[in-house]
């Protein structure tokens, strides 16, 4: 069964470049407009695993993995954060927040997909 992968960026370009290349490679995708939005999906649909950015509208991506590791079914899920971010400070405060992993942006769909492979199979 395809693996589910929930992208949660406020910018449609990078949404949808994402859920391209993840969809091409055999991923289901959903897509949410911003952390507010991601977590809501996140409660309706079992995602294997959860794509980020950091700076949005609503909620950004740190709120949101902290919110998305207190619920049970998200414990264990990896969530990476995708963001133009790449300072140390924001990585460690990532990692507290209980992010899996990090890319920056902009990426390279080879390198996300290689990622992706290694957290979620």
């Amino acid at each position: 069964m395809a693996k589910t992968v929930l992208a949660v960026d406020d910018s449609g370009s990078i949404r949808s470049m994402v859920a391209f290349s993840l969809k091409s490679a055999g991923y289901q995708v959903i897509e949410a407009v911003d952390g507010k939005d991601g977590l809501d999906k996140a409660k309706k649909n079992r995602a294997d695993l959860v794509l980020t950015d950091q700076n949005m509208p609503n909620m950004d991506g740190l709120t949101l993995i902290k919110t998305l590791r207190s619920l049970p079914e998200y414990k264990t899920v990896p969530i990476l954060v995708l963001t133009t971010e790449a300072g140390e400070t924001m990585k460690a405060q990532g990692r507290a927040a209980g992010a899996t992993g990090w890319l920056v942006k902009p990426f390279d769909p080879q390198k996300l997909l290689e990622v992706v492979k290694k957290v979620v199979g």
